[in-house]
């Protein structure tokens, strides 16, 4: 049995509560379309947490009926969903969004009684914590790549956002110091004057990731499954299509070394890339890398006021707005299948619930390992799993401090390695820190910064443990961390500690519903750029993924742009925009065969 010392900060000791989502006050819509399970309906359209209670179909709402939950029986809608989407991470709710503004009928299922997943919040002691970063890209008020607006804005939602100065603050081995400044011009004179001699090469390298965003931001983004859409696109814009079509199988790491040679200027764009994607830049798609670190300095990184748990909220409202449904505390175990066809789902308290399409926002292995019940892996899905395995998840500490620990010019987002460039990918090598306090004070009580703290940490590190030895590791793990930052960056941190909650990989595959608490997909070696990313379509008829695990892959731009993608390609499926039959499975066939490249 592991034995750790206990440990006490300030009265304050060390352990992470389980959400307690009473605290949060319940959501306000305004359609009276639906309040979730265990909620009653009021006249006014406001949700209240309640009994359990029964729903039956009222002229086309739900209603509630003080009975107990009826367990195995298939709930009727009368005419049905179009679709039904598994989860309300961002990509389930911009897929949902986007097909309720086109006229589907969409259902969204949620296990817990808030939207969002790790993109959701919850609330402490008079703090509003951001479960993950709190890094917002695609929340600009130009360009096409501004997904997160375009998704508010097309149900009538807008956002109040304070822009970011920094993007991030690297605290690097060898004394590296690199603000990533929101003006691009003001970022490449910091670098070069580290590295003076590296100079065209930087500006080379950029100068790449430059073409390719600025092909992607020409482009009107749709499903890349669709041929009438990509034909329409290329004969519009043949340069940009053929720029991207040439850097799809490329790795931001192999175009760095085309211009680059100084090892420790290549290990910061390492860094740089890890934090798109995990990984360093070999394994990084040249594609994602560019999306990120060009629309920091186009569109700029934007905090929604509120906290981002705000985005999820506002789509849910729209979705609900729309004439569409969402349903809290649903928690799908099983997607039902006939003839081969995904026909509905099915709820752990035993309901079943039907649509024309499912679109899971789970991970390709939650999705396929647990809710299709089958015994072999579809030969798609043995593919992306010999190409791709999880990524790891993170250990995060939630913070409430004095302020006056932080100096006045702190900013918001920091990235911390401070001795060996080989640690960047190891367990606890590298930390990254959010201090979202510093761009709205109004998440913290007064005199009070936010710090959110998250470092990679696998499972099989807290498997075995005995819930007094699990809670004593968490403890031991925190304080190793707060020690690092406090002798790096704030000295006298851990005096300043107000509050503290401390989760592990555990924790994130518990309330976030991942497998192994993973955030998405890693290359098992380096991958040739996207070709090995799955789409939406799966080789399951009428199912459809969404999400981080597939293309293009992590990031709350990168799955913002997944559920636009599924959104057409289920649009075109039911009817509601333009297809051609023939042509879709010549593509689909043409994919596919891409991917076994990989």
């Amino acid at each position: 049995m592991l034995n750790f010392p206990s440990l006490s900060i300030s009265n304050h000791t060390f352990s992470y509560n389980p959400i307690n989502y009473n605290h949060i006050p319940p959501l306000k819509f305004q359609s009276l379309a639906l309040c979730s399970y265990g909620r009653t309906k009021f006249p006014s359209g406001s949700c209240s947490y309640g009994l359990r209670r029964k729903r039956v179909l009222v002229k086309g709402v739900l209603k509630v009926k003080e009975e107990g939950v009826e367990s195995g029986k298939r709930v009727d809608f009368g005419e049905g969903f179009d679709a039904i989407v598994i989860g309300s991470g961002i990509g389930g709710l911009v897929a949902g969004t986007q097909l309720a503004v086109k006229g589907a009928r969409v259902l969204v299922l949620e296990k817990y009684v808030i939207p969002g997943g790790s993109s959701g919040f919850y609330n402490r002691d008079g703090y509003t914590f951001d479960v993950g970063s709190s890094v917002m890209f695609g929340f600009s008020d130009k360009g096409n790549l501004n997904l997160i607006t375009q998704a508010l804005e097309a149900v009538g939602c807008r956002m109040e956002v304070i822009p970011d100065p920094t993007t991030v603050h690297f605290h690097l081995p060898n004394h590296l110091s690199v603000r990533v400044h929101r003006e691009y011009d003001k970022f490449i004179e910091e670098l070069t004057s580290y590295f003076p001699h590296e100079k065209d090469g930087i500006l080379k390298f950029y100068g790449e990731c430059w073409k390719i965003f600025n092909a992607l931001n020409s482009l009107e983004l749709k499903s890349l499954e669709e041929p009438l859409y990509l034909f329409g696109q290329f004969f519009q814009k043949p340069l940009e299509c053929l720029t991207l079509a040439y850097y799809l199988p490329q790795n931001a790491g192999a175009i760095a070394r085309k211009y680059i040679q100084d090892p420790q200027l290549l290990s910061f764009i390492d860094a740089e890339c890890f934090i798109v994607s995990t990984v360093n830049a070999l394994q990084t798609p040249m594609i994602n890398a560019s999306m990120v670190l060009c629309d920091r300095h186009f569109g700029g990184i934007n905090y929604p006021l509120g906290g981002v748990g705000g985005i999820a909220k506002s789509l849910a409202k729209g979705l609900v707005d729309q004439g569409s449904q969402i349903l809290y505390k649903a928690n799908v175990t099983s997607i039902i299948t006939e003839q081969g066809k995904a026909v509905g789902v099915r709820l752990s308290d035993g309901r079943e619930f039907f649509a024309k399409t499912i679109i899971s926002n789970a991970t390709r292995w939650d999705t396929f390992g647990k809710l299709i019940k089958q015994e072999t892996l579809p030969k798609e899905e043995e593919n992306f799993q010999k190409v791709y395995v999880k990524a790891p998840s993170f250990l995060s500490i939630h913070m409430g401090v004095k302020a006056e620990v932080l100096p006045l010019d702190t900013d918001c987002h920091h990235f911390v390695l401070e001795n060996n460039w080989t640690d960047l990918e190891e367990p606890y090598g590298s930390i990254f820190l959010s201090i979202p306090t510093i761009l709205d004070s109004s998440l913290a009580p007064e005199g009070r910064h936010i710090l959110h703290i998250f470092t990679t940490s696998s499972m099989d590190d807290w498997k075995g443990l005995s819930r007094i030895d699990y809670e004593a590791k968490k403890q031991v793990v925190a304080d190793e961390i707060i020690s690092r930052l406090e002798k790096k960056l704030f000295p006298g941190l851990r005096s300043a500690i107000d509050f503290i909650e401390v989760g592990t990989p555990k924790t994130h595959r518990r309330y976030l519903a991942r497998d192994e608490g993973t955030y998405g997909p890693m290359p098992r070696s380096i991958p040739k750029g996207l070709l090995g990313m799955p789409f939406n379509t799966t080789s399951i008829d009428g199912l459809y993924c969404v999400g981080d695990s597939c293309f293009p892959g992590q990031g709350v731009i990168a799955v913002a742009f997944s559920g636009v993608m599924c959104a057409h390609r289920v649009a075109a499926d039911i009817g509601l925009e333009k297809k051609s039959p023939v042509l879709d499975a010549m593509l689909l066939r043409l994919l596919g065969w891409f991917r076994t490249l990989a």
